[in-house]
């Protein structure tokens, strides 16, 4: 089972999908020593979520390094529509076979759309943390926050010296 969700995560990080229509809408991505895609064109929160900030729109979900240590992902729990997140304050949780994790929001904002197709399907967190298994999208109240969130450079950075560290 681990395998097969890591080979699914890989060929996901790697592109190769039967949908090769949505592959022009993904970011250059880069792979770090532990095989965990890192997107180029993305902010990450040190607490391992990440935005895509287009217009007046940013979507957050959280990275594949993180999915990769949680495991499998078996139930999201996730703000309404219309609710406020707080930079650095939970806004949801993540269950999977091996822990619960809060999600800490990286920026301020009102949620204006969740993904409920994770309610039925959990394990698109897993599969494709940056297409399908997306979280929320957020109106952002303050879009100077982003400044403070790093790139995909400093990201991969983060996540070596962090599993390093363990």
């Amino acid at each position: 089972m681990a395998l097969r969700m890591w080979a699914s995560s890989t060929a996901n990080a790697l592109k190769l999908s039967s949908s090769a229509s949505k592959s022009h809408l993904l970011p250059a991505f880069s792979i770090s020593r532990c095989f965990s895609s890192v997107l180029e064109g993305l902010k990450y929160a040190n607490s391992h979520e990440w935005v895509k900030h287009e217009g007046s729109v940013a979507t957050i979900g959280i990275s594949d390094h993180a999915q990769d240590h949680l495991g499998e992902v078996v139930f999201v729990e996730l703000p309404e529509e219309k609710s406020a997140v707080t930079k650095e304050k939970n806004f949801g949780a993540v269950e999977s076979v091996k822990a619960t994790s809060e999600i800490i929001s990286p920026i301020s904002g009102e949620v204006i759309e969740v993904n409920t197709k994770l309610a039925d399907s959990p394990g698109l967190i897993n599969s494709s943390p940056y297409e399908d298994g997306w979280m929320i999208k957020v109106k952002p109240s303050n879009p100077a926050e982003l400044e403070s969130l790093m790139g995909s450079k400093e990201y991969t950075k983060f996540c070596e010296e962090e599993d390093a560290a363990h």
